[in-house]
């Protein structure tokens, strides 16, 4: 298995035996041969990166040892300077009983992207609840819709 080695300590997936002889000659799909790689439910599709690349991301929801319960929800990419974290700002409308009005709110979120994404500022993320990744991070990314496409809702030119 031909994995990016950028850590100190050596990389490795969880229930692949990498220099073990298999008893099974049943290999896994994907270029490298043996991988694990999960479906997460919900609805969600596993992406092609995740299972034909050569990534090890523990974090990560599809090839890694985390699973998603609970919410899920989504936000606008607002910062992508962390190393395989992201930062989404979410809109809300928050209702004033006084004036019988709302108000604009929004929170910002920390979310573990996985390698198998490319997104940059201004996309679009679905994220998953999970477990606690580190101090600030409780969610992953599921999917990503890049900003201009046109999955979502949108106004008609007329």
């Amino acid at each position: 298995m031909a994995a990016e080695q950028t850590e100190k300590a050596y990389q490795k997936q969880v229930g692949v035996n990498v220099g073990f002889a298999a008893s099974t000659k049943k290999k896994a799909p994907g270029k490298a041969g043996t991988r694990y790689y999960k479906n997460v439910g919900l609805g969600f599709k596993t992406p092609r990166e995740a299972i034909e690349g050569t990534y090890i991301d523990k974090k990560c929801p599809f090839t890694g040892n985390v699973s998603i319960r609970g919410r899920i929800l989504s936000g606008v990419v607002k910062s992508t300077k962390m190393k395989r974290t992201i930062i989404i700002r979410m809109d809300y409308l928050h209702y004033i009983k006084k004036y019988q009005r709302y108000e604009k709110r929004h929170t910002n979120l920390a979310a573990h992207i996985s390698p198998c994404f490319r997104c940059k500022e201004g996309d679009t993320v679905v994220v998953g609840q999970c477990r606690p990744l580190s101090k600030t991070v409780r969610f992953n990314v599921l999917k990503v819709i890049a900003a201009g496409s046109k999955a979502g809702k949108s106004f008609a030119a007329n």
